[in-house]
């Protein structure tokens, strides 16, 4: 058992390296290449690999007392799967129930973070922290991983009231799908405003064309718009709006205000330009959604 000296370094190395690798991912738009992650460099100088060799699984650095990361994939060989209320059922690296799991229980055992680093695409992962270790099954072979510690406390989701249910949900949220999210729309629209194609990933937000509070809000590509900081405003607020067939509406008001070049620039000259889309077409915005949107825009 490290002593509570030696858990508090670990815990801040943790924090260090997570925190280097969080802003690493940002300046990309939420994800991160195979490459990048196994040589992140820190703010010491020191450089460190956050998963694998293998591409995949348990990552146990051997300096560290637990598991630094484990790699989750859609179409990863094992049957990894997500639960109703933010948990994540992970299953043992195959082989002896040891092995690589036993670092992966002692995160459990000590309390200690770990890095999730969720695959969102070919060659493209959003780091997802902290994550810990709730439960081991032994008999099913399978840890369950949550976001935030005090989701173990709360009862399961078929007894849970409204209030926890919401805050299990808008947590899940934040922590896992919105990162996932954000990383696919801008994989999709090559990190670029869909309006006017601005390239700097930091002033770019991944927005929902219906919100993720309504049951047609889902976290996927064609729910979402790559916008800037200034045009996604623009669009929760209804004062720019986007037609069935990827036009782009100012506010009428909006257009005959006189203020100062971002207003024109930014705003009024984007009156009836055409959206810059994916590539893919199974990636380009639902035109049903946005039907839904544009409606409200109209009727503002």
């Amino acid at each position: 058992m490290p002593s509570i000296d030696e858990s508090s370094l670990e815990i801040h190395l943790r924090e260090v390296i997570a925190r280097t690798l969080l802003q690493r991912a940002e300046v990309n738009g939420g994800f991160l290449r195979w490459s990048e992650l196994t040589s992140v460099v820190l703010p010491d100088g020191s450089s460190r690999r956050v998963v694998d060799p293998g591409r995949g699984g348990i990552w146990n650095p051997s300096d560290l007392v637990a598991t630094l990361s484990v790699v989750t994939s859609p179409d990863g060989p094992y049957a990894d799967r997500e639960l109703d209320g933010g948990l994540l059922r992970y299953h043992y690296q195959s082989g002896p129930a040891g092995g690589k799991n036993l670092k992966l229980r002692r995160a459990m055992d000590l309390g200690l973070p770990v890095i999730r680093v969720q695959k969102v695409a070919a060659n493209a992962y959003a780091p997802i922290y902290p994550v810990y270790v709730v439960d081991d099954d032994q008999v099913s072979r399978e840890f369950t991983l949550s976001v935030d510690l005090s989701l173990r406390a709360l009862p399961s989701m078929a007894v849970r009231s409204e209030i926890e249910r919401r805050y299990a949900e808008r947590l899940v949220m934040q922590r896992v799908h919105q990162p996932a999210f954000r990383a696919r729309v801008m994989l999709a629209y090559e990190t670029r405003c869909t309006v006017c194609v601005l390239k700097r990933a930091p002033l770019l937000d991944a927005a929902h064309i219906i919100g993720d509070s309504d049951e047609r809000g889902d976290a996927v590509v064609t729910n979402g718009l790559s916008l800037c900081k200034i045009h996604h405003a623009a669009y929760d607020q209804n004062l720019l709006g986007i037609s069935p067939n990827y036009r782009v509406s100012i506010n009428e008001e909006l257009l005959d205000e006189i203020d100062g070049p971002m207003l024109r620039h930014g705003l009024q000259e984007m009156h009836g330009r055409e959206l810059w889309l994916p590539k893919s077409s199974r990636d380009q915005p639902d035109p049903d959604r946005l039907s839904v949107r544009f409606d409200q825009f109209l009727a503002s």
